[in-house]
């Protein structure tokens, strides 16, 4: 198979999608532009800041595509490369892009409040506590891992001492993204630059810092990295989110459409040859089809992670609701078309059907150098510029769920009604921005030094549970407003399975190892109850919401609560 007809084919799909089935969507959601959205109700310049869409779809878009998209299809094509495309194209297209799209717009219709606020009005108190923990749990992972992998990206020092160039110009160029972050900030914000200067502005930074970071390299070891990544991200967490998340993240933009147009020309002038096998086996080593490729492709297909982004960041920074769906349904195929990419990336390394050894960023970074290489750019500059570009979709993601985790934190100490829970002096200290953050981090970065691996096994079904249960709030609060919910139904339902699966595969493994007289009892026992954990919490959630479903809405009390549009529409 050549990759170039895998991505002719990706790309016409995803075109397609947008223009129908997108556009049909915000038609039958009835997509209001008449309406103040809640930046312009409850602006504070902090959370709520008005912010052009080109910005927000720049800080959508960076804070989504983590290292997911590039990790996920390149060890999911072990299947084969024709489960991972479909899964890719109709999962984007009908349950990623479309639980992206619910959960802003719900999140819009909302105040600019959580997933968790929601739950709250149609299940309860208690639904709402227990979704928070687990988001705030979820955060503190995510925060975790991506700290320890972003400092190993930026290791300057091999294990035996050797310099590592690329890993030093890598961090040198991140360092400098924060100045110019602050600066760009500014011109946003306080100058109130258009949207053609801050893209031109922000390109002339982004090259400015690449060539920095290229020829004045910072070589640090790993250890004092993360020390320095936690402290950037806990500022980063408290400040108003236009002064650093947003501007660097919009910044950061740039450089990863860099890299998928250097990627996508690439692969379109090169037109490597896929070796990998259409398919392989329904069995892969003990890893099933069915639950394992819908859990390992979650970012490029569906991912829970984004609801926390739109809800608890993008959903206060929108202009106008016609731009959610582009900031939302489109970014997340654009981030389908990365997953593409890095599939055909590891289809081209392939030997005789054989995936390379390497980790996923260094497979993807390898590809895309090689295919510019042929065009005629410097290997070693290209894989430089691809590294730092993988790097800034891993440390993007980390700056935005250090923000997200600190919100949830405060959220879970945040009763809506004021009464004395609000003035307990124990939950206003907890409540403050500083103390959420902390509470955040501090257990995030003793993931870091201790070893995040025990319970990572188990983020892929996290993370999908965490979009089923996205997707079944969404539905309550489209029920309740007289809008389509088969759309989210359908694909809640199926995550649901997909995740209820999965755990169970991973709890009656882990039990059988114990069984065979495996004696790890203490990692096995923990992975054994926090996947207990899920499943329990998934099938409460869901056996709540389908109850209240069955309920006949409240046509009074929704209308006045959620703000149905009643007059001018848009498509």
């Amino acid at each position: 198979m050549n990759g170039l007809l895998i991505l002719i084919i990706t790309v016409i799909a995803l075109i397609v999608a947008y223009l129908l089935y997108g556009r049909f969507l915000s038609r039958s959601w009835k997509i209001d532009i008449s309406r103040p959205t809640p930046a312009h109700e409850f602006e504070d310049g902090k959370e709520y800041v008005p912010t052009s869409p080109a910005v927000v779809f720049g800080y959508e878009f960076a804070s989504i595509a983590g290292a997911g998209p590039i990790n996920g299809p390149i060890i999911a094509a072990m299947y084969g490369w024709l489960p991972a495309l479909l899964w890719l194209i109709l999962g984007s297209a009908f349950f990623g892009a479309v639980h992206d799209f619910a959960a802003l717009f719900t999140s819009v219709k909302n105040k600019g409040k959580s997933i968790g606020y929601v739950i709250e009005i149609y299940v309860g108190k208690t639904g709402k506590r227990l979704f928070l923990i687990f988001v705030w749990l979820f955060s503190v992972l995510i925060a975790g891992a991506f700290a320890d992998i972003v400092a190993g990206t930026f290791a300057g020092f091999s294990d035996a001492g050797e310099l590592i160039k690329t890993n030093a110009s890598v961090a040198s160029t991140s360092a400098f993204f924060i100045p110019a972050a602050l600066g760009l900030g500014f011109l946003i914000r306080k100058r109130k630059a258009t949207d053609p200067a801050s893209a031109i502005i922000a390109i002339d930074l982004l090259v400015l810092c690449i060539v920095l970071g290229i020829f004045v390299p910072i070589y640090l070891a790993k250890p004092i990295w993360l020390y320095l990544i936690f402290g950037y991200i806990l500022v980063s967490s408290v400040i108003p989110i236009w002064a650093m998340g947003q501007p660097r993240n919009y910044l950061n933009s740039f450089l990863l459409i860099a890299m998928i147009l250097a990627a996508f020309v690439g692969v379109v002038f090169t037109r490597p040859e896929i070796t990998l096998p259409a398919f392989t086996s329904f069995n892969v080593n003990g890893s099933y089809l069915f639950p394992g490729l819908f859990i390992t492709i979650a970012c490029g297909a569906i991912s829970g992670f984004h609801s926390l982004v739109a809800t608890g960041a993008a959903s206060k920074q929108i202009n106008s609701e016609k731009y959610i769906l582009p900031i939302s349904y489109g970014a997340m195929l654009v981030e389908t078309l990365v997953a593409v990419l890095a599939l055909i990336a590891v289809g081209s390394l392939a030997h005789g059907g054989v995936l390379p050894g390497e980790t996923p960023p260094v497979v993807f970074a390898t590809a895309v150098s090689g295919f510019l290489q042929q065009l005629g750019l410097p290997v070693e500059i290209s894989f430089t510029i691809v590294s730092l570009a993988v790097s800034s979709f891993v440390l993007t993601t980390l700056d935005a769920v250090a923000r997200l985790g600190r919100l949830s934190f405060q959220e879970l100490f945040t009763y809506e009604s004021d009464d004395a829970h609000n003035k307990n002096p124990v939950f206003e200290i907890l409540r403050s921005k500083t103390a959420a953050s902390i509470f955040t981090l501090v257990p995030a970065f003793l993931l870091a030094i201790m070893g995040y691996q025990t319970i990572w096994a188990l983020f892929g079904a996290s993370n999908q549970l965490l979009a089923a249960l996205t997707l079944i709030a969404c539905t309550m609060f489209f029920r309740k407003t007289h809008r389509r919910i088969l759309v989210l139904i359908i694909p809640a339902a199926i995550m649901l399975i997909v995740t209820f699966t999965s755990l169970v595969f991973s709890i009656r493994d882990r039990v059988e190892l114990l069984l065979d007289g495996n004696t790890n009892y203490a990692t096995l026992g923990l992975q054994i109850g926090i996947a207990l954990l899920l499943l329990i919490l998934g099938i409460l959630v869901a056996v709540f919401c389908t109850k209240k479903l069955m309920e006949k809405p409240d046509h009074e009390i929704s209308d006045q609560i959620n703000n149905i549009p009643s007059e001018k529409t848009a498509g």
